[in-house]
């Protein structure tokens, strides 16, 4: 307690009121442990701050595409284990080098946290559209394995999208991230671990049927792409709702917003009247880079530079994600497709079996 002179009133402290009047007075023992309160109120400091939370949202959109692209090694390698003559294509999918997953998961997190969030949008929207249209293409109950395997580099950019909206002025936006990361890191590397082990004792373990994991696989290993598609459906709904708010929040006014959206809707239903009538799982790369290519020539009219800097950022995403693939995988790819038998073909074997059971 400290005494004044001329008789005022004495000032007290906190520490002299004990925890209770401290407490009272706005404080609290969380601020005295919370990293922020130790340091300087730098300007810099924010900046860095941004930057963590950018390279977190990356990581979680890289372990993201880890994911999928370990329950499609998956799903691809069982479907060659069951056909004999994809022996080549199974000892392809078994070679592939682990190192260079572990190189694909950095290399997409440093280039989903490079790229902006208004072109990582823009790629969301289109891809959710290709996708619509792809999808409506298809007959009812099939399926497109290369659709998942074209998908890696969007997917990334909606899961981005949808964190940086959702934790947008979030009081504990860093801290949310970081435990996004760690639980998406945690899930990436179990679905790289079932990989690794189905590639290497699946054969042995569907045979003598001892391994709780193979042979649940070995039952319930067609529904693989079943799940792929509703979590792809799920993320890329709210990436599309992110998308649209992260690009409309520029715009001051309606007049603004209609100059920018009327050519890209232009431009996006010219791309995909151009992949439907592009021949199915040919000339990937350059499809890729059509699209870029159309990106990069309509923000020259309405986006700024870092956008275009930015797309180019995108094309090496993209290009990335295809070579880390690998011939091997899309060629796989490619031959599930062909070899999926369409609804009629599915209806008549149906029905063939009923007339066989009723004959006998």
């Amino acid at each position: 307690m400290i005494y004044q002179l001329g008789g005022a009133a004495p000032s007290l402290r906190p520490a002299d009121l004990g925890a209770r009047a401290w407490l009272r007075r706005g404080s609290s023992p969380l601020k005295m442990f919370s990293l922020g309160s130790w340091l300087p109120a730098l300007p810099g400091l924010a900046w860095g701050w941004a930057l963590l939370d950018t390279f977190l949202q990356g990581l979680v959109g890289a372990c993201a595409v880890s994911v999928l692209c370990s329950l499609l090694k998956v799903y691809l390698y069982i479907q060659c284990v069951n056909d004999p003559a994809r022996r080549e294509e199974q000892e392809g999918i078994r070679a592939r080098r682990w190192v260079l997953e572990q190189l694909h998961l950095v290399v997409l997190t440093a280039v989903l946290a490079l790229v902006g969030s208004r072109v990582a949008a823009l790629v969301v929207l289109e891809f959710s559209l290709r996708a619509v249209s792809t999808l409506l293409s298809l007959g009812k109950g099939s399926h497109n394995s290369q659709f998942y395997l074209l998908c890696q580099y969007s997917l990334g950019c909606g899961v981005s999208c949808a964190l940086g909206f959702l934790l947008e002025g979030a009081p504990h936006a860093t801290c949310n991230l970081a435990l996004a990361a760690g639980l998406a890191g945690l899930l990436a590397t179990y679905a790289r671990r079932l990989a690794r082990h189905v590639c290497t004792l699946y054969e042995l373990h569907s045979r003598a049927q001892y391994c709780g994991v193979c042979i649940f696989l070995l039952a319930s290993g067609h529904g693989i792409p079943r799940l792929l598609r509703n979590a792809s459906a799920v993320t890329f709904a709210v990436a599309d709702l992110a998308a649209v708010a992260l690009i409309n929040r520029d715009f001051l006014s309606a007049a603004e917003a209609a100059r920018f959206w009327t050519p890209l809707t232009i431009c996006y239903a010219l791309l995909v009247v151009y992949m439907q009538e592009e021949p199915a799982g040919r000339a990937v790369y350059r499809t890729v880079l059509v699209r870029m290519g159309g990106l990069f020539i309509l923000l020259l009219a309405v986006g700024r530079w870092t956008d275009l800097f930015h797309v180019l950022v995108s094309l090496l995403g993209e290009l990335w994600c295809l070579l880390c693939a690998g011939g091997v995988t899309l060629e796989a790819c490619r031959r599930q497709d062909s070899v999926q038998p369409s609804p009629p073909e599915r209806r008549s074997g149906s029905a063939s079996g009923s007339d066989r059971r009723a004959t006998s």
